[in-house]
């Protein structure tokens, strides 16, 4: 990985390139994101950097946090994340990283936590197929129906797909293109639509399968 943010997602819309197509983007406020920690070979066995995104008031701060972050002498984060970079000699504690990490036909995955839908049933979470709702069915045209299992193993198999809760899961979304990069208020439109609700925390970094 050669760069990474944390961010929060403002909502969709749509662009147009140079020949008039629509391209509709989700806008993503990357940053400004603070290094707060440098973690080394030496000292923890492996090279990453942990940076912060986020205002909260110190107050909300736990005191291993706050001297987390005391020790970094810098504000507290809201977010905490780390990013385990090819290089990074160039990154100090303290830094502040911006939008601009980023360029206009970057291929980057995106990582959010998909929208909460409650308990659904098996059709809505799993896409089942409905049963036929003629010649004796019954008010049970969307259940689960059979789940397979007879007198031999007498049991149902784990991971069984049933009703049940549904979103709010951590969802990756890969290859996506940076579109449009916003330096001076920290924005960057993305092509396609990214998990999550409107506000809900986001982590852009690059992608992992682009060759």
């Amino acid at each position: 990985m050669k760069k990474g943010l944390i961010g929060k997602k403002i909502g969709m819309t749509q662009l147009f390139d140079e020949n008039g197509k629509v391209i509709p983007v989700t806008v993503v406020e990357a940053g400004p994101c603070t290094v707060v920690q440098k973690k080394t070979v030496e000292s923890d066995g492996y090279d990453a950097i942990q940076v912060g995104f986020g205002d909260v008031k110190v107050t909300r701060v736990n005191k291993p946090d706050a001297g987390h972050f005391a020790k970094a002498n810098v504000a507290p984060r809201k977010v905490l994340k780390e990013f385990k970079l090819e290089d990074i000699s160039a990154v100090n504690v303290g830094d502040i990283l911006k939008a601009d990490v980023f360029e206009v036909g970057d291929k980057i995955d995106v990582v959010g936590t998909s929208k909460g839908k409650g308990t659904a049933g098996s059709i809505k979470r799993w896409n089942f197929g409905r049963l036929k709702e003629s010649h004796g069915t019954g008010p049970v045209a969307r259940h689960a129906g059979s789940l397979g299992a007879c007198s031999d193993p007498s049991r149902v198999f784990k991971g069984k797909k049933l009703a049940g809760h549904l979103g709010t899961e951590r969802v990756t979304i890969q290859n996506l293109d940076v579109v449009k990069v916003d330096a001076e208020n920290n924005l960057i439109a993305i092509k396609g639509a990214v998990p999550g609700a409107k506000g809900g925390i986001v982590v852009l970094a690059d992608s992992v399968k682009n060759k």
